[in-house]
């Protein structure tokens, strides 16, 4: 008896889960994409270059404002391109990535690696790191990755890194974006 009224209890529950589920989905496919934007750019965001260079010398990178810390052990880090993006797959297909870290300085190094036009480093001071990436001059910070995986998401592609390499090159504030804008860091108090 017992464990038939298990059973049932089991049957119930996973009755309702599906209902909050599907309300669930429901709910989100209703969202206005622009509400969306706009609720979720009340958070600003750091802006970083995705940089990468294939066998044969040629750099790529994008600009990114969605960049995250993952786990530390292992050192893990992750990105969201969108699926539309030119710039990616020539980045991913170096198997590495390296993530600059913009300063507040540095709108003009994000203007160049989001416009669509040809060769990005044209004119951009930089070095080739230890391991073959780019790393921008006068950055923050950069972090070099290898890839660990990617998740296909949405309109987006969730990117993970294995952190292999980084270090901090300036103590300055960071380039950040916000409620559609690219503004300053201003400590409080």
């Amino acid at each position: 008896m017992h464990i038939v009224a298990l059973r049932r209890q089991t049957a119930v529950q996973s009755g309702l889960r599906a209902e909050v589920t599907s309300q669930c989905q429901n709910t989100i496919a209703e969202i206005d994409p622009d509400h969306f934007r706009t609720v979720l750019g009340h958070y600003p965001t750091g802006v970083c270059v995705v940089t990468g260079r294939n066998e044969d010398g040629m750099a790529a990178g994008l600009v990114v404002g969605s960049f995250t810390s993952v786990s530390l052990d292992p050192p893990l880090v992750a990105f969201f391109p969108d699926k539309k993006s030119r710039s990616w797959p020539k980045v991913r297909d170096c198997g590495h990535f390296c993530v600059n870290v913009l300063a507040e300085d540095q709108y003009d190094l994000c203007e160049g690696f989001a416009s669509k036009c040809g060769d990005k480093f044209a004119g951009v001071a930089h070095r080739i790191s230890e391991r073959g990436m780019p790393v921008l001059d006068d950055v923050l910070a950069y972090i070099e990755c290898t890839i660990e995986d990617e998740i296909d998401t949405g309109d987006h592609t969730i990117v993970l890194g294995r952190v292999e390499e980084l270090q901090t090159e300036r103590d300055a504030a960071p380039l950040l974006f916000f409620k559609g804008a690219f503004g300053k860091f201003s400590a409080a108090g």
